[in-house]
C-alpha cells in the first residue's frame, strides 16, 4: 500500500475521530432536576443532592460518571463548600445539546444562555416559569451571584446545609429570568422557608441545578 494511501486511510480516521468526539462532547452535562426530594430542602444533604442528580441522570440514560448538584454550604466560623468549586471545568450543554458555558468563568461573568428556553429538566422538558402555573422558577443554589458561598453571618442560606424541611431559608435563582429584584440564575432572593409550602411561596418546588463533573 502506497504511503499517500496511507496518509489518506489516516486522514479519514483522524477526522471521523474528531466527529465523534465532538458529538460526544454535546451529550447532556447541565440539567435543572424534573422533581424534588419531596421534603422541600431536605435533600439529605449535599451527599443526597448529588445522588439526586445522579439517580436522574441515569433514569434519563446519561452515562456520565460523576453528577454534582450546583449547592453551597455553610460552616461555623469559615466559609462552606461553594457550588461553583463542585462542579468540573465544562463545557457543559443541555439535553438538546444547546451549549450553557464552556467554564466556570462563562457561566457566572458573562453567561445570557441560562433562560427557561435552555434550562431544561433532564428529560430535555422546559421548567416552569413566572406565568406558568405552578410558577417553578426558584431554583436552590445557597449561592451568591458568583456561584460562591456565603461568608458566616446571622442568615440562613442553605436551610441547614439542605437538610431542613421546616424552619430556615435558602438562597434561590431564577431559571427563567424573571421575577422583582435581581433575575441572576445563580442568587436572586432567600425562600420564605425551607418546607414545601414555603418554597411554593414564592415560586419553588426544591428543584436545583446538575452539572456533569467530569
Amino acid at each position: 500500500m502506497s504511503i499517500r494511501r496511507l496518509a489518506a486511510i489516516a486522514a479519514t480516521g483522524v477526522f471521523l475521530y474528531a466527529v465523534g468526539a465532538a458529538a460526544q462532547d454535546t451529550d447532556m452535562s447541565f440539567f435543572i432536576t424534573s422533581e424534588g426530594s419531596g421534603k422541600g430542602a431536605d435533600l439529605g444533604g449535599i451527599e443526597g443532592a448529588d445522588a439526586h442528580c445522579q439517580k436522574l441522570a441515569e433514569a434519563a440514560g446519561s452515562t456520565k460518571g460523576q453528577w454534582r448538584a450546583y449547592l453551597s454550604t455553610e460552616e461555623d466560623g469559615k466559609r462552606g463548600i461553594s457550588a461553583r468549586d463542585r462542579i468540573g471545568n465544562g463545557p457543559w450543554y443541555n439535553a438538546k445539546g444547546v451549549l450553557i458555558a464552556e467554564n466556570i468563568t462563562e457561566l457566572h461573568l458573562y453567561n445570557k444562555t441560562i433562560t427557561k428556553e435552555t434550562a431544561l429538566d433532564e428529560n430535555g422538558n422546559l421548567v416552569n416559569g413566572r406565568g406558568d402555573s405552578p410558577n417553578r422558577h426558584d431554583i436552590l443554589t445557597g449561592s451568591q451571584d458568583d456561584g460562591t458561598a456565603y461568608f458566616p453571618d446571622d442568615a440562613d442560606h442553605t436551610c441547614s446545609n439542605w437538610t431542613s424541611s421546616d424552619e430556615g431559608s435558602a438562597q434561590v435563582g431564577h431559571h427563567d429570568r424573571h421575577g422583582g429584584g435581581n433575575l441572576s440564575w445563580a442568587s436572586a432572593h432567600p425562600s420564605r422557608g425551607c418546607s414545601a409550602d414555603g418554597l411554593a411561596a414564592s415560586g419553588g418546588a426544591g428543584l436545583f441545578y446538575c452539572f456533569a463533573a467530569d
